[in-house]
């Protein structure tokens, strides 16, 4: 009975990893941390610095606000991800394996002296999640998949001259997580849950290069968790305690912003994510020694896009965009609980200055995701087929100046 309790420590806390990547930026990153990004396909993110959310963005942004700034947004983010294939017994594909998430975000920014801008950022960099219909023909290898993070991220910026300002922030994160399987006739349903909290930091630089053009450059540290888990089964003496070391990846961008005329600003973004930090699985038990010490093949992951503003008048604006984003994970190293892809966004929004101290940000976004194929035998039977996969997103966003 201990190395069955061990494989379902095994399985579940491989996946809590794998889940701890990417999202509606590839794997489970949730990218979506302001609305009136979104429109643009959050090209030239760190450069545009249009509000409060630049705190996430590129902190160095601060400099460009003025007054104080408060800014609300909420994400309906709708993942579909459907099977098609064999595993084990039936015909049960577990229908839908996504649904709708709401992701909220909230930003405030304030000067404290000249040149010198403080800001607060409450927001959920990673998430969302995937669950399949019981008895589907990969319930040995997943059946719900579910990571929340809720971060906070207080910043300054400091305008050096009138070219250059900079900026920095601290990231206090709580991560939780629930995974689910089944584990055969004797185990049932197995469930694991498990939370942490961690430090990291995120820095940034703008720069501009003259009236009409400015560059940016933003980088988010790793962060770094030891979850601490209970895994419950339908056997009493089967449940118990694991523990696993979790680094979500850092990420850099690079981002352009150039206003062409009085009517039309361009910008465009590079950003890249270091998922080849994740080398190995370990995971302990509840006296520290391995249970299993599993390779991993995450792959780093780029990310371009490009985007458009058109002003109408003073009021309103009209956003679109376009992007490319990779997925981290290899063919070879698909699972059920992410059965990502590459995927291609396009994106539309708009803005509405419902006065002069309150505005209104809208968008709307799909992805295109590759089809992906899965072939998958830990834990047996063997998983094998293909998944059709897309997303949409919807976003609105308040922001309040005094």
């Amino acid at each position: 009975m201990k190395f069955k309790k061990s494989m379902v420590v095994v399985a579940v806390a491989s996946a809590l990893l794998a889940m701890s990547g990417g999202a509606m930026a590839s794997g489970f990153a949730l990218i979506e941390q302001s609305a009136s990004g979104l429109g643009n396909a959050f090209a030239g993110g760190a450069a545009s610095a249009e509000d409060a959310s630049t705190v996430f963005f590129n902190p160095a942004g601060m400099s460009r606000l003025e007054g104080k700034q408060v800014v609300v947004a909420v994400h309906a983010i709708t993942p579909s991800a459907k099977f098609t294939g064999t595993g084990g017994s039936g015909t049960n594909m577990g229908g839908d394996a996504g649904g709708t998430a709401f992701v909220p975000n909230a930003y405030f920014t304030m000067g404290l002296s000249d040149g010198l801008k403080f800001g607060l950022g409450l927001n959920a960099p990673f998430g969302l999640q995937t669950e399949y219909d019981a008895g589907w023909v990969g319930q040995h290898q997943a059946l719900k998949s579910s990571i929340q993070t809720i971060n906070v991220n207080p910043s300054l910026s400091y305008q050096v001259n009138d070219a250059l300002s900079v900026g920095a922030g601290v990231n206090y994160q709580h991560i939780s997580g629930e995974l689910s399987q089944y584990g055969g006739s004797i185990l049932g349903t197995s469930v694991v849950k498990g939370s942490d909290n961690a430090w990291g930091f995120n820095v940034g630089a703008l720069y501009q290069l003259d009236a009409a053009t400015r560059f940016g450059v933003s980088y988010r540290s790793t962060i770094s968790y030891k979850l601490n888990g209970t895994i419950t089964t339908s056997l009493p003496f089967a449940n118990g305690s694991a523990s696993l070391d979790v680094k979500l990846p850092d990420i850099m961008s690079f981002s352009v912003f150039h206003q062409m005329s009085d009517s039309y600003d361009v910008m465009a973004d590079v950003s890249w994510t270091g998922w080849s930090s994740f080398k190995q699985v370990k995971v302990l038990d509840a006296n520290g020694a391995t249970i299993s010490n599993t390779p991993e093949n995450w792959k780093d992951t780029l990310r371009v896009s490009a985007g458009a503003t058109h002003r109408y008048s003073d009021k309103m604006k009209v956003r679109a965009g376009v992007a490319y984003d990779q997925a981290p994970v290899p063919d070879a190293f698909r699972t059920a609980r992410i059965p990502d892809n590459n995927r291609f966004w396009i994106a539309l929004g708009g803005q509405y200055k419902s006065s002069d101290s309150s505005v209104i940000d809208f968008g709307y976004a799909h992805l295109f995701v590759n089809d992906s194929t899965i072939s998958s035998s830990n834990p047996a039977p063997t998983l094998q087929g293909s998944y059709k996969n897309k997303v949409d997103i919807l976003s609105v966003q308040f922001t309040q100046n005094f």
